[in-house]
């Protein structure tokens, strides 16, 4: 790789967060004499393009440039296209019940306020918890991701540059809250989509046989060389077992997790009107599903070109991408920087905004002093770094927080259907704790041991495992979840009557 020198690396990467600095510093300076309210949320004054930027921007993080080359290496053509539609599509859930939450929650802002009002305080809290667990380890994985890639690129331990982008997001967050992060993501996202279009560019691929490939793929803005024995033996053409069971895994993984992500819950609490809305998730989804697919590409690109062998295990697919630009001359990697610190910083203070007003809310009922809520944003980011530095696999990260979510979200959401009204906060956190159990159960079950159960339940294995133990329990946790829920109800409905029977009472129990 043509290496930057450390003067050049240095340059590029703190004058682009002096940037977003000063831009968030200026904006924090207008919005000094907001309110609390103002402060957390900005319901219905937003319109449908700063909306689309704003759900590109918190669905992208650095992250990406790990978990979807690593899985093109691994999956294939089959898996890039599985992947990036099923981490776009499920935007639209924003989209289709976002109206509805609404509607019947009109004075909230994120998801837990319509529990607490639906199934009640206890089934809130418990809610609320996994919500900022969930957004904590993104928040994780996002400085991890970050701390890794400045490390690959530039040969600097990336301990600095987590530091200043924790301290740059954290003042101009403090001082403007949600709204602040907004107006940055609007910038962040347009520059998103501006770095990607200037790397995509179309360009032929030439392969030893001499054939010509048309293809186009982000980070690529010179001519490769293509060989087409490599494109032959790698197979990742052909469909495979696990591309199957991804077209189940992350479209239930990514779908539930992003309801635990109350930075778009209140980007979609956030918007103007329904119409908005819908145009707005709708633009995001597609821009958010080609870029993805873009990124994805870079790891077929770069088995195919001989930068990375998938069949030596002495070599890293997270990383397969960053073999890649071994061939990519120093401007390009100047530019990668510039998107590195663009894409963290986005998805980074929206995670960062989201996490304080929803503990603002869920469990102080935004009555605490808004510097009290400033000092919290502090605080929170002390763990998070700890933590980054010295975080294992980011993508088995992600699938921890999406493990949770799957048992838990499903049955929260039949709790939108007046036929299940039946449903008590107790039987979401009973479905919820025994989704977990059930995929421990299958674990057991599948391996005939125990130690194996739990190393599934942490998915120690992570994704790619070569058998069916990561799709069962991507099965089981819902269904585990639904069933304990259901169960939880029955056990309840069942002691009301045995105790009104005992008292002599032939009242029916309804609940």
């Amino acid at each position: 790789m043509a290496q930057l020198s450390v003067q050049n690396s240095n340059v590029i990467i703190f004058v682009s967060y002096a940037v977003l600095l000063v831009s968030g510093l200026s904006l924090a300076l207008k919005l000094r004499h907001q309110s609390k309210t103002e402060w957390h949320c900005a319901n219905r004054t937003q319109t449908a393009i700063p909306l689309a930027l704003n759900f590109i921007a918190s669905a992208l993080g650095s992250g990406i440039l790990f978990s979807y080359p690593q899985l093109a290496t691994i999956a294939g053509v089959q898996g890039v296209v599985t992947y990036a539609i099923t981490s776009s599509a499920p935007l639209m859930v924003f989209a289709y019940l976002g109206p509805v939450i609404r509607k019947k929650c009109p004075d909230g802002f994120v998801l837990t306020e319509w529990a607490r009002q639906r199934y009640g305080v206890t089934c809130s809290l418990y809610l609320s918890f996994l919500t900022l667990v969930t957004m904590f380890l993104y928040m994780v994985a996002e400085l991890s991701a970050l701390h890794q890639i400045m490390n690959a690129l530039t040969g600097i331990d990336g301990m600095r540059f987590v530091i200043v982008e924790c301290i740059i997001t954290t003042v101009y967050t403090a001082f403007g809250g949600f709204r602040i992060s907004f107006v940055t993501d609007n910038i962040q996202g347009a520059m998103v989509i501006g770095l990607s279009i200037l790397f995509s560019r179309n360009i032929w691929l030439h392969t030893n046989k001499y054939d010509k490939v048309f293809i186009a793929t982000v980070t690529i803005g010179f001519e490769t060389k293509i060989d087409q024995r490599l494109v032959d033996s790698s197979g990742l053409t052909d469909s495979s077992l696990l591309g199957w069971q991804l077209l189940y895994i992350l479209p239930m993984a990514v779908l539930t997790n992003d309801f635990f992500l109350s930075n778009f819950w209140i980007r979609t609490f956030a918007s103007k009107t329904d119409e908005e809305l819908w145009i707005g998730v709708s633009i995001a989804t597609m821009t958010v599903m080609i870029i993805l697919t873009l990124v994805g590409t870079t790891g077929l690109i770069a088995c195919w070109t001989g930068a990375f062998d998938p069949s030596d295990p002495m070599l890293d697919g997270s990383i397969a991408f960053f073999y890649l630009l071994k061939q990519l001359p120093a401007w390009i990697i100047g530019m990668i920087l510039v998107m590195v610190v663009t894409l963290s910083t986005a998805a980074f203070d929206s995670l960062q905004s989201a996490m304080i007003s929803t503990a603002s809310n869920d469990f102080f009922r935004n009555r605490i002093n808004v510097w009290w809520v400033r000092l919290s944003v502090l605080i929170v980011m002390i763990p998070v770094v700890v933590i980054a530095l010295k975080a294992p696999s980011i993508l088995r990260i992600y699938l921890i927080s999406d493990l949770i979510s799957s048992s838990t979200i499903p049955l929260l959401v039949l709790g939108l259907m007046d036929s299940m009204d039946f449903l008590h906060g107790y039987d979401i956190v009973a479905g919820g704790v025994g989704g977990i159990f059930s995929v421990f159960i299958f674990g057991v079950i599948y391996y005939g041991n125990i130690r194996q159960g739990i190393r599934l339940t942490l998915l120690e294995e992570g994704l790619y495992a070569n058998d069916w133990s990561v799709f069962g329990a991507f099965v089981s946790a819902p269904l585990g979840g639904v069933f304990w829920g259901l169960g939880s109800s029955c056990v309840r409905k069942g002691y009301r009557i045995l105790m009104r029977k005992s008292k002599g009472s032939t009242t029916h129990c309804i609940e």
